[in-house]
């Protein structure tokens, strides 16, 4: 049984159709990718998900349990988390303090304490930082900070909505290397939407491309990388 599953899922602002009736799923343990332009509908999918945007067909599995009309906060409480597009970290709060907001559904100390250690020992900047406003941080180490606030609820599944936006190469490789290291060594299962196409099919272990709405395409990541459609629409590679 996969732990997300996603049937006819469609979405509309207005009259305008976002998701058209969309089914994809997300086994235990796999990092699976969207990838698309702007205005696929790649955000609104993630939305959906996690309850922010409202359904009007379709439905939303997870571990089992039709979620599809749950509110956002039930939908967190059952263990999903997202990292939204932008960062969105509190920034006159601190780094310590915007992670505690990560674990505000959670009531065991003991096991919170542990998960601040895990979080600084991924991304070891936010240790030297965590007394600093969050406000005052690059680029790169707001990313770090959302990600790390996502991972304080010990989410069953990680939603990460374009991860690279604003950043340079360097800072997006490394934010891909942690990515690949909590799905590979953690076993976290993670869903990703991300324009970078390069990273995203490198990143995970199947793919889904979106466009208008509608998924186009999808399959195992490494195989996508090979076929000239792929290469020269999303890669930017030529004959």
């Amino acid at each position: 049984m996969a732990l997300l599953e996603i049937k006819d899922l469609q979405v509309k602002y207005g009259v305008i159709p976002a998701l058209k009736g969309i089914s994809f799923e997300v086994e235990l343990g796999e990092a699976v990718a969207i990838i698309g332009a702007n205005g696929a509908g790649k955000t609104t999918t993630l939305h959906a998900i996690s309850g922010i945007a409202d359904k009007c067909g379709g439905q939303v599995f997870f571990n089992g349990e039709d979620i599809t009309k749950m509110p956002a906060h039930k939908i967190v409480s059952r263990g999903i988390s997202q990292v939204q597009e932008g960062r969105g970290v509190f920034p006159n709060l601190s780094v310590a303090e915007n992670l505690s907001l990560g674990a505000y559904l959670r009531n065991d100390k003991a096991e919170i304490a542990k998960d601040y250690e895990f979080v600084y020992e991924v991304f070891p900047r936010l240790l030297e930082r965590q007394k600093q406003m969050a406000g005052t941080l690059s680029g790169g180490e707001q990313q770090m900070l959302a990600i790390g606030r996502s991972l304080m609820a010990r989410p069953k599944l990680l939603l990460l909505d374009e991860p690279s936006m604003g950043l340079s190469p360097l800072i997006t490789e490394n934010i891909f290397k942690t990515i690949k290291k909590l799905n590979k060594e953690r076993q976290m299962t993670i869903l990703v939407v991300e324009q970078n196409a390069q990273m995203a099919l490198w990143v995970s272990h199947r793919t889904y491309i979106m466009e208008t709405g509608n998924i186009v395409y999808g399959g195992a990541s490494k195989e996508l990388k090979n076929q000239d459609f792929i290469r020269k629409s999303y890669l930017g590679q030529k004959d």
